[in-house]
């Protein structure tokens, strides 16, 4: 299975999104699937943090539960090892409004900008083999989380950058942002079992 196609950063997905969502007042799912590599793993769990993180669209009721289905269908996918993702229809014929989903990441593209700065290639083995592995159920620990964030308020916040944190660990084999995506899961699940407790 491909981990990171052809993508090596934040600003080149939100690029790639923004392109897919010019096109109609409605942009399905399978479209920004198509325009980011629909088999490629990095890029699909960056995306489902990067709709949940952004302002006006990660707001809408149901979006984080249907980020966190398709991190959980990935994910599994990939620790199953299969070599092709397949996704169900009702999945990826689901519609975003695109005039609010580039508002959002209009407002995502300086902080992009700032953290691609940063990442590089670092602490590699934590992004291969075992590690690799780790990033997944770190995802689906976060994907399973998504619908009590819908109901504890701005922990959804903490889940999609979680989210946006694994993917770029991926897609840039950033083995230190993928540490720090684990303290950013666990701090949010801490938050989540607080409020509901």
């Amino acid at each position: 299975m491909d981990l990171a196609g052809d993508l090596r950063n934040l600003e080149q997905l939100i690029d790639r999104i923004d392109l897919a969502a010019s096109q109609h007042s409605k942009v399905r799912l399978e479209d920004i699937l198509y325009e980011i590599g629909y088999r490629s793993f990095g890029p699909i769990v960056l995306l489902a943090g990067l709709i949940t993180l952004a302002p006006l669209i990660g707001d809408i009721p149901g979006v984080p539960t249907l980020m966190a289905v398709l991190v959980l269908l990935t994910a599994g996918q990939m620790l199953f090892r299969r070599e092709h993702i397949w996704m169900p229809r009702w999945i990826v014929g689901r519609t975003l409004p695109s005039g609010k989903l580039r508002k959002g990441l209009a407002w995502c593209r300086k902080p992009a900008q700032k953290i691609d700065r940063v990442i590089k290639p670092r602490l590699t083995q934590l992004v291969n083999g075992p590690g690799l592995s780790v990033l997944a159920v770190g995802s689906v620990v976060v994907a399973l989380a998504m619908p009590a964030m819908e109901i504890v308020p701005f922990s959804a916040n903490g889940g999609g950058l979680a989210l946006v944190m694994f993917g770029l660990a991926m897609i840039s084999r950033d083995g230190v942002l993928a540490l720090f995506a684990v303290v950013v899961t666990g701090g949010t699940l801490a938050f989540i079992l607080n409020s509901l407790l």
